[in-house]
This record gives structure tokens, C-alpha cells and sequence, in this order.
């Protein structure tokens, strides 16, 4: 990736594509190696957890894919200062295990160093999701 000189946003941006698109070979090569991805939350949020490195981010997604069901996901502003990307979004989800729909915005904030993404943490009123998860 780093033949193409993305600014930071582009490379949050062109991970943002390779996941719509479903391509997870394309979203690790956003990746650096030893990446740090942090869901922020309680257990009762199976994949509110610290991730760490390529697999571990696959992990979380595996984690995510296991438990809720996308049914829309919208990065809405993205906010840059120096390498670090702020995103603001929202989400429409179901839980699986209940059917439950959680409506909820969002703030990822992206650090992203040598145009590979190397940490992100994502915040979203984790008291509003865990009643929905536990109905």
C-alpha cells in the first residue's frame, strides 16, 4: 500500500472499502503487523475486547460476525490531525441470539503510522448496547 501515498484518512478510508466489500485479505494489508484494536465495553458485548495484531483483528471481526448481523453501517465524518483519524458513524444491528435490533452512533479513532493502520479504538454507549444484547 505504501507505493500509493495515502494520507492517513484515504488509508482509514480504503479500509473502510476493503471491509463493504468484504474483502479481509485487502482490510489486513491496511494493517501493520503488531496493530492494537480495542472494542470498548462490558463482557456482556462478546467482542468488546483488546485485539492485538492481524489475526487478532480478524479475530474481532470473527467475534462480530458470531454474535450480530449488519443491517447498515455508515462512516459519516472523517476528522484528521497529523496520523491520527477520527470517524464518527452509526450502525443499525441485530443480535443474534435474541433478534434484537441496536440502533447506535459511534467515534473510531484511528492511528495510522507509515500508511498502515496501527491502532483503533471505537467508543458507542456500551450501557444502551448491553441492554440490548441481554433482552
Amino acid at each position: 500500500m505504501s507505493a500509493k501515498n495515502l494520507t492517513p484518512t484515504q488509508m482509514v478510508q480504503s479500509m473502510y472499502a476493503a471491509y463493504a466489500a468484504g474483502n479481509m485479505e485487502m482490510l489486513k494489508k491496511t494493517l501493520s503487523d503488531d496493530i492494537l484494536w480495542i472494542y470498548h465495553g462490558t463482557e456482556e458485548i462478546h467482542h468488546a475486547s483488546i485485539y492485538k495484531g492481524k489475526d487478532g483483528v480478524m479475530q474481532f471481526f470473527n467475534d462480530v460476525n458470531d454474535h450480530i448481523e449488519y443491517l447498515d453501517f455508515q462512516p459519516k465524518q472523517f476528522i484528521a490531525e497529523g496520523n491520527v483519524v477520527v470517524v464518527l458513524g452509526n450502525e443499525k444491528q441485530k443480535i443474534k441470539r435474541n433478534n434484537e435490533v441496536l440502533e447506535q452512533e459511534w467515534v473510531q479513532i484511528y492511528t495510522v503510522k507509515q500508511e498502515l493502520i496501527t491502532k483503533m479504538e471505537e467508543f458507542s454507549n456500551t450501557a444502551y448496547a448491553v441492554k440490548v444484547h441481554i433482552k
